[in-house]
């Protein structure tokens, strides 16, 4: 069966997904995380904003070539073959359902500020977080309409609590903790290395917007409006919610934080000030949940299609969704919520969490290698040279990203791509 054909999402709907999927709990321990680097920290965020454009730009051009489901995966698929189209549909999969598990458990920590006995009873925390996955895999199973509109609500919703943050600091600005230009002993290029892998992790997401193509209203136009849009607009909020947070809270103290956001807000306003970002961590969890939730849906409905998974993902509910590519979804980030919950499993969640930003540059790079492919082959125009450029840049900025993710998951990520390999031979006969 095919997927739904309704051309339902239109360039707000668009915009929603990739700025519901980037912005998620990450942004809440950015300014922790950059805090040790000082103001050439903030070099990171025009560094990843610079390469996120080019990434956008990139996926530009696809969309307008290949206006088809499953986004990274039919880019490479088509481009590159069966063998490179597997390893991005398989890993990225992988990533949006542990995103699933992670997210949902970042949800159930947030919400025990108003319900303790989250914090205290494993049980309750597991039932909390599965109800929460089922909620949004049953969301998306019923319309694709339904679930687009959830995002588009949630992403208004959970941008709140980040201009919040930004008027707070703009009207409680104390100079005094301006933080030093380099406190490390690091090489500034080293520095602007490290914290630009690291932000990266937080525009890590909007290229979910590509994924249901299909549902899009024009989307050879759409789309590439939505990529860009999403790009700019999350680079200006989280470059001044940086440094509002800077300028509220030292940084000796911003270092040690776990909560940076509520730890801002209730320098000012007390406790409730931290209730009410924990209110907007709530949401933007949400919201972010449901992006990749849709994402991971919509990836294996199309790697079915193209005999890559078992024909069983192709299976559509009335409505036109992969019920049965939602369903494994759901199952399998149940799976991974209960490893996580059970002693000595721990390490297994872990392992798989932390493929889901290696995966996705993984896709991104193998894309600019199909665009560079496909680029080249086009007859003699005035945009080729600098087409050719832009795309053999996101190379660089990828795999430059990639190398400051750390060998770890490198090594990671090549074992998760042997996992798959059964899977890719059973098919392929």
């Amino acid at each position: 069966m095919q997927a739904s054909k309704q051309k339902v999402i239109g360039f707000w709907r668009g915009w929603s997904i990739a700025v519901g999927c980037a912005i998620g709990s990450g942004i809440f321990m950015m300014p922790t995380l950059l805090a040790p680097y000082g103001i050439i920290g903030f070099g990171g965020w025009v560094m990843a904003g610079i390469g996120s454009i080019l990434i956008a730009l990139t996926m530009s051009r696809l969309v307008r070539r290949i206006p088809k489901t499953g986004g990274l995966y039919t880019y490479v698929h088509e481009g590159l073959g069966h063998f490179p189209g597997f390893i991005v549909a398989w890993t990225y999969w992988i990533a949006c359902i542990s995103a699933i598990a992670g997210i949902s458990i970042a949800f159930v920590g947030y919400l025990g500020f108003f319900i303790p006995i989250i914090n205290t009873s494993i049980i309750f925390s597991v039932i909390c977080s599965m109800a929460l996955v089922w909620i949004i895999i049953g969301l998306n199973i019923r319309s694709i309409e339904d679930s687009a509109k959830f995002q588009v609500i949630s992403t208004f919703l959970k941008l709140l609590p980040l201009f919040f943050i930004i008027f707070l600091g703009a009207t409680n600005i104390s100079l005094e903790n301006i933080p030093e230009f380099n406190p490390t002993e690091l090489h500034p290029f080293t520095v602007l290395a490290t914290t630009t892998t690291l932000v990266m992790w937080s525009f890590i997401g909007i290229e979910t917007a590509t994924v249901p193509a299909e549902n899009f209203i024009d989307p050879k136009k759409t789309i590439p409006r939505v990529l860009i849009a999403s790009v700019i607009t999350i680079l200006v909020i989280y470059i001044l919610v940086s440094i509002a947070i800077s300028l509220i809270v030292p940084a000796n103290e911003l270092i040690k934080s776990s909560a940076p956001f509520a730890l801002a807000a209730t320098k000012i306003l007390g406790v409730s000030g931290g209730a009410i970002i924990t209110i907007g961590a709530l949401i933007s969890t949400v919201g972010s949940l449901n992006a990749n939730a849709l994402t991971a849906g919509n990836i294996a409905f199309a790697a079915a299609r193209d005999n890559l998974l078992p024909n069983k993902f192709l299976n559509t509910s009335k409505n036109g969704t992969p019920v049965f590519a939602f369903l494994i979804t759901g199952v399998s980030a149940s799976i991974l919520l209960l490893m996580n919950y059970t002693k000595g499993m721990v390490a297994a969640f872990t392992f798989m969490a932390m493929l889901s930003t290696l995966s996705t540059l993984l896709a991104y790079a193998l894309c600019a290698i199909t665009d560079m492919i496909y680029t080249n082959n086009d007859g003699p125009n005035k945009n080729k040279t600098l087409a050719l450029i832009m795309s053999f840049a996101t190379l660089i900025y990828s795999l430059f990203t990639i190398w400051g993710a750390g060998a770890q998951i490198i090594y990671s990520g090549l074992i998760l791509i042997l996992l798959g390999m059964p899977i890719y031979f059973y098919m392929s006969r």
